[in-house]
């Protein structure tokens, strides 16, 4: 369903306790700044002690992360190197939180965040053999030291949806309930794009730019077919929109719905994958394209 895919630097672990902009413990460095905001760092001269070390910086008050949650996150990324201390990730500099799958993230960073809670600000030191190993990312190397700030937003456990209420559109109907089924008519499919907001939320609206926490399920007009569903796991996912990250169709149809809706939307190739189609999912360029959307959360 992405467009394309830009994922963020994940690392971290270890513990302590302190506040946001006093000594943390045994990492002897100051972290500074509100909660979800852009974090001021001094690190200490020299580079960090060996092994893996985490300090709470603040403990928030919301659900505990737990495996196979997703986590909306702030973060940054630094090289711990006892020189220039370089950044190498932020979400602040992508202009949107990042969404960390609990359980599937690097070693040290699932120890650092599983059982914080919602509202905690983490801080972890990681060493090269709990952090990437041997082939790391673009812009870091195999024997860097990291330091990541990370703060709780939200949590977005496996199987959550909503409990929406079902409809029609060019007659394609979805069920209700918690899991809403897709069954596309024997007709043509119409030429032009169209959603329809079958069940609406009474959550915050989305906007341009946000990152949008969503259960979904997408089908090929001309097969009937299910090419793609999150339903299939149950585990959500997110997808910044308003920006070209997604098909067009979703940047045009969730933009300004409330979080707690449900979207049905037909998705003409134009507002879909386009000539080129998806290859990967058995998309071809002339294919019309149907969703069904629960818009979990936005931020």
């Amino acid at each position: 369903m992405l467009r394309r895919a830009v994922a963020p630097l994940l690392l971290a672990s270890l513990m302590a306790a302190g506040c946001t902009g006093e000594p943390a413990g045994s990492l002897e460095l100051k972290v500074g700044g509100a909660f979800g905001a852009r974090p001021t760092i001094a690190f200490p001269d020299g580079r960090p002690a060996a092994g893996l070390q985490v300090d709470e910086l603040a403990t928030g008050k919301g659900a505990r992360l737990k495996p196979d949650d997703v986590a909306i996150v702030q973060y940054t990324a630094h090289v711990w190197d006892g020189g220039q201390n370089r950044l190498v990730d932020s979400s602040f500099n992508r202009g949107a939180p990042a969404a960390f799958p609990v359980g599937e993230l690097l070693p040290g960073l699932d120890r650092a965040l599983q059982g914080r809670t919602v509202g905690s600000r983490v801080i972890a030191a990681i060493p090269p053999e709990q952090g990437f190993g041997p082939n790391p990312p673009r812009g870091v190397e195999p024997a860097d030291e990291l330091f990541y700030v990370v703060d709780i937003l939200g949590a977005h456990p496996k199987g959550t949806s909503i409990e929406g209420r079902g409809g029609s559109l060019a007659g394609v109907r979805v069920t209700g309930g918690t899991r809403p089924k897709l069954a596309v008519p024997t007709t043509a499919p119409p030429a032009r794009f169209a959603a329809k907001v079958l069940d609406r939320g009474s959550g915050r609206r989305t906007q341009a730019g946000q990152l949008v926490v969503v259960q979904y399920a997408g089908a090929i007009w001309s097969r009937r077919r299910i090419f793609d569903a999150t339903w299939t796991t149950g585990q959500p996912k997110a997808f910044r929109i308003g920006d070209g990250t997604v098909i067009k169709a979703w940047d045009k149809a969730l933009a300004g719905v409330p979080a707690g809706s449900r979207v049905l939307m037909i998705v003409p190739p134009s507002y879909g994958y386009g000539a080129p189609g998806h290859p990967a999912y058995g998309i071809k360029g002339s294919d019309t394209l149907v969703f069904v959307v629960d818009v979990l959360a936005a931020y």
